[in-house]
């Protein structure tokens, strides 16, 4: 069986990742007590259930496997070393933000599987917490979702944990016993030979696809036309300079905002069309024109990078994402004017294929040579592309729990890239819209006052719709 590679898309994550901009998605979750008064579950009983859930996800097994030489991406291989408390760590302390930021600016080791849990079960509030991180090559946005409610079940009743216990065991017992395994790890030869057999079956792929665009020009020339289209939106206009862009240090900071979701969807409802997401990106781009203004800077129009998922459903880990670009008018006063700017383009972008064209140019890319895809990734990822990234990543609409603690909230962390300071994800926890403003700590030090003026913002969105007649797109 061949091995199972990272996509270009998956491998593009690991190329951009320096000592400085560490490329991992993640989390900060918090849990209400149990309502029958049971009290939190421990950390030995909340381990033993990540444990139990593992086998639903194998790829949290596995590591990275690079080929020599860089001929190929690397293989997932199955890590023969595996240990759980390396990945499921428990955090004795009082102050989430202090823990969150410390996860998330250490890089994750890629000699072991690329994902980590940290438990706190000791907050001055009294709630449990889940702070969890995984590499971007292993999962996008949505689908660290979706792993994440691997853990959480519909009801508050607390599973049996006798399975738990013997798959915990199990875990420790196969850790343990690595040292004793007498099947060396697979040799380097192996994976240079497998490497080179993969390029090959892919310059074969890609010649049957040049001998099918002979016959069939009409599907050549718009292939190449739609990847033409992708490469001019991504590159052109180029992002204006911004004090959100800038040298990169490792120190990350989440500043944590929430707001009831039919906020949202009152201003959406009131200017037809329009979509909660819309209502995301102009309230950003009205958050950072109020910021601005008050630090005396110029509130100029800047460009926003907005994922778009193309995962179907049931589809494996890794990622499925494609992108548009969007221009945020952070330099127009009027908070309407701003929303209807905002929802025209990505309107626009949806009518046009963009999302599409995008993820056709990343699927042709697999077939480029490992140093043209290198060369694509960091081109896509440097601040003159875009400025920042604006993410909505959808949550869990029902209640759902971890060991009898129902989920209040999510809090996500969308990666940055070198060169870039500020990224700004969206997920939704039944009726609340739970924002994550995750900042350079060291280039742009004030991510929580901006929160506050995204939060006035929404404000100033629900203000105004509730005032005035409504408008058509």
């Amino acid at each position: 069986m061949a091995p199972e590679r990272l996509s270009p898309l998956d491998a593009s994550f690991l190329a951009v990742e320096t000592p400085a901009a560490h490329m991992h998605v993640g989390w900060a979750a918090v849990f209400s007590p149990p309502e029958d008064g049971a009290g939190l579950p421990t950390f030995a009983e909340l381990r033993a259930h990540v444990a139990a859930r593992l086998d639903r996800a194998p790829r949290y097994r596995q590591r990275l496997e690079p080929v020599p030489l860089g001929l190929h991406a690397p293989e997932w291989v199955d890590d023969p070393d595996f240990d759980l408390d390396h990945h499921v760590r428990h955090a004795v302390c009082a102050d989430l933000d202090g823990l969150v930021d410390a996860v998330m600016s250490a890089p994750l080791p890629r000699e072991r599987p690329l994902w980590q849990f940290w438990i706190a079960d000791g907050l001055d509030d009294g709630r449990l917490a889940l702070v969890g991180k995984a590499h971007h090559c292993m999962v996008d946005g949505v689908a660290a979702v979706e792993l994440g409610s691997l853990l959480l079940d519909l009801g508050a009743e607390r599973p049996p944990l006798g399975r738990s216990r013997r798959f915990a065991r199990a875990a420790d017992e196969v850790a343990a016993a690595a040292t004793d395994l007498t099947d060396p790890p697979r040799e380097a030869l192996d994976v240079l030979v497998s490497g080179m057999a993969g390029r090959i079956a892919d310059q074969a792929r890609v010649a049957r696809g040049s001998l099918r665009a002979l016959s069939h020009p009409r599907s050549a020339v718009d292939g190449a036309t739609r990847m033409a289209r992708t490469l001019a939106e991504a590159a052109l206009p180029p992002a204006a300079g911004s004090i959100l862009n800038g040298r990169t240090s490792p120190h990350r900071h989440l500043a944590r905002l929430t707001r009831r979701l039919a906020d949202l969807r009152e201003v959406r409802t009131r200017y037809s069309g329009t979509t909660v997401n819309d209502v995301l990106l102009a309230a950003v781009a009205g958050g950072l024109r109020s910021f601005l203004l008050e630090r005396g800077e110029d509130p100029a129009s800047l460009k926003a990078m907005v994922p778009v998922s193309v995962r179907a459903d049931g589809e494996a880990l890794g990622n499925r994402i494609s992108f548009i670009f969007v221009r945020l008018p952070v330099d127009e006063p009027d908070p309407v004017v701003r929303l209807m700017l905002c929802h025209r383009q990505t309107a626009v972008a949806k009518r046009r294929g963009a999302p599409g064209d995008a993820d056709a140019a990343l699927h042709a890319l697999g077939y480029a040579p490992r140093t043209v895809q290198r060369l694509f990734s960091s081109l896509v990822s440097h601040p003159r592309m875009f400025n920042l990234t604006v993410s909505n990543i959808p949550g869990p609409r029902p209640p759902v729990y971890l060991r009898g603690c129902r989920l209040e909230a999510v809090w996500p962390v969308v990666p940055l890239a070198d060169g870039h300071g500020l990224a700004v994800g969206m997920t939704t926890v039944r009726d609340t819209a739970c924002l994550g403003l995750y900042a350079d700590a060291k280039a742009f030090p004030d991510a929580d006052g901006l929160a506050d003026h995204v939060d006035l913002a929404f404000d100033e969105l629900r203000d105004t719709a509730r005032s005035a007649d409504p408008v058509l797109s």
